[in-house]
């Protein structure tokens, strides 16, 4: 083919980058912003997906909420009775009660509270106290009925140990935190209920060890054990509350003490009815 049958293009219409086309006729497209980028989106908590959250107190100082963890609107006080609302505070796996187990046994560190403050939960509480349950039933069942056959006398079931072990134990779990949330409320220290009712269920952890050891058959041996279960539990609940009610002014010694010997008291209780094996 010849040279001069091909159009010769101007050199400067090549170069450089083609000019945009305004249309008039045409409205410029904004997107709106969007949270796709966000993982996980901004409703989920923990390790459950999903908007549903438990109640929580209109005071809050002490526990720190989540990022992203804004109070629903809808459904009110309602919510409280929905299940669906309860599942962050069972939202927890074998580690993080392991982890709060261990914490609880270690009394003089005061930093339960810090731990939980993102996470309380009521799973860890809840199976606590159940264990106690079963336990005093069973030790105490267990070593009455040896006694009672080494002496060879007659030995019948006692079915109100377990009844009386479950309201002990599940009443002082939830009575007693109820209370204080109350009297701290009144003294302007306001605590979360939920923490409080964590705090308490897994202070009740060093009985579960104490009552083992009941099966011991000397006296002086039973009240050691349950002097330091108590002293334990009672050290654990007294620390991890004492920086949050210093807040409540020259009486916060008398409240920290109270709920010291509360706690103390509690042992006492134990000993008497479940570590004490009569024949």
């Amino acid at each position: 083919m010849m040279p001069g049958n091909y159009t010769s293009i101007d050199n400067q219409k090549i170069s450089g980058s083609v000019p945009a086309v305004s249309d008039p006729g045409h409205a410029t497209l904004k997107f709106a912003d969007s949270n796709l980028q966000t993982f996980p989106p901004s409703q989920s908590q923990g390790k459950i997906s999903g908007g549903s959250r438990p109640p929580r107190d209109a005071d809050d100082t002490f526990s720190i909420l989540p990022s992203g963890s804004d109070e629903p609107s809808s459904g009110g006080w309602l919510r409280a009775f929905a299940v669906d609302a309860y599942k962050p505070y069972f939202d927890v796996d074998t580690s993080d009660i392991l982890q709060r187990i261990k914490e609880s046994l270690f009394p003089f560190k005061g930093s339960f509270t810090e731990m939980i403050s993102n996470n309380p939960d009521l799973y860890g509480p809840f199976w606590i106290c159940t264990t106690l349950i079963f336990v005093a039933a069973s030790i105490g069942t267990f070593v009455t009925y040896i006694a009672h056959k080494l002496q060879d006398k007659e030995w019948n079931y006692d079915i109100n140990l377990v009844t009386w072990s479950a309201g002990l134990f599940y009443g002082y779990v939830i009575i007693v935190p109820l209370c204080l949330y109350v009297i701290l409320k009144y003294f302007s220290a306001p605590s979360g209920l939920v923490q409080l009712f964590c705090l308490y269920g897994y202070s009740l952890f060093v009985f579960i060890p104490a009552l083992c050891l009941s099966v011991v058959p000397l006296e002086v041996f039973r009240w050691a054990v349950a002097g330091v279960a108590g002293f334990m539990s009672a050290t654990f609940v007294a620390l991890n509350l004492r920086a949050h009610i210093v807040s409540a002014g020259e009486r916060w010694f008398l409240i920290v003490a109270a709920i010291f010997l509360l706690q103390v008291a509690l042992a006492i209780v134990l000993k008497i009815y479940l570590f004490t094996i009569t024949v």
